[in-house]
């Protein structure tokens, strides 16, 4: 028996609005519907045509209150969907794709997109400083810079900077945890203060021999460096795990997004870090995104058609 989740497992569990509806009641009140009225726990039964439900006494609940869902006019089914693919995909999907596979308009695609990546940057936050080992490395998207060596041309548009720290794994071989932090240059300061904000002083720090990086001993950390013109790998020394996720996101952005504004480029290497972090349970990381919508609290929704 194929207890994995696909495709033909999902359609069968969300097979219509009202399972979704129904399960994303289950997420936000798993201890039942406390009515306001009745002041205790009480059965609340579906709103016929409507995604709500009522108490026995007339106090009406939305499970869509508060959520990346709130106001919208679009398929409950469909966001499933959407929240789906965006998981157990590996290099992404454009909303161009969603817009075929749905026959919804680019804009709700794109919008909704949009705010799946909102829970991934809400779950990728909650998991307080890396520790042991963590790999630093600094990496260039977009823009035309074919040789960044020589002098600029000024009417090109300028590569943007991602900063990437991966911890390693403690049982094994491989990268943990990653965090990835679009910041605005390669300055030392700006370097380090990503370091402290997401590494404990007492982790051991694997970076290459950029100088931007000098200031780590002084501030307490155990630093070791690779020399890169020299070598990839001196014993334990080397930062092929972060140099592995870079592979990932740059063939992702470029082969399946081509191009991402400055903009949202946070948002889309929040995506990519999620399911790196998630990666070993596949089965459940449409489970686990899923739930952040009861973390992730929309105060003024616009409406999502």
């Amino acid at each position: 028996m194929n207890d994995k989740f696909n495709l033909d497992s999902f359609l069968k569990k969300y097979k219509d609005d009202e399972a979704c509806l129904k399960h994303i009641k289950s997420i936000k009140y798993p201890g039942g519907v406390f009515c306001e009225k009745c002041q205790k726990v009480t059965n609340f039964t579906k709103v016929q045509n409507r995604p709500v439900y009522q108490c026995s006494c007339g106090h009406q609940v939305s499970p869509l209150a508060g959520t990346i869902f709130e106001k919208t006019t679009t398929s409950l089914q469909y966001w499933f969907y959407a929240i789906f693919i965006m998981s157990v995909t590996r290099s992404g999907v454009s909303a161009k794709q969603l817009q075929r596979e749905l026959g919804v308009t680019y804009k709700t695609a794109w919008r909704m997109f949009k705010q799946i990546r909102i829970l991934m940057a809400n779950a990728n936050n909650d998991g307080g400083l890396l520790d042991g080992t963590v790999e630093v490395d600094e990496t260039f998207i977009g823009g035309k810079g074919v040789n960044r060596k020589f002098k600029p041309n000024f009417n090109e548009i300028p590569k943007e900077v991602i900063m990437g720290m991966v911890q390693r794994s403690k049982i094994g071989k491989g990268g943990d945890k990653a965090y990835l932090k679009h910041i605005p240059n390669t300055g030392k300061w700006t370097l380090l203060k990503q370091i402290k904000d997401h590494i404990d002083s007492q982790a051991r720090v694997i970076t290459d021999e950029y100088y931007g990086y000098t200031q780590l001993k002084y501030q307490g950390y155990n630093h070791d460096f690779v020399t890169h013109k020299e070598t990839y790998v001196v014993g334990d020394i080397y930062t092929q795990n972060v140099e592995n996720l870079w592979s990932i996101l740059k063939r992702g952005i470029y082969g399946v997004y081509r191009v991402v504004s400055k903009k949202y480029l946070q948002a889309y290497i929040d995506e990519y870090s999620w399911r790196y972090n998630n990666r070993k349970y596949q089965d459940k990381m449409f489970e686990m995104l899923l739930k952040e919508i009861n973390n992730v609290k929309v105060i003024s929704p616009a409406k999502i058609t």
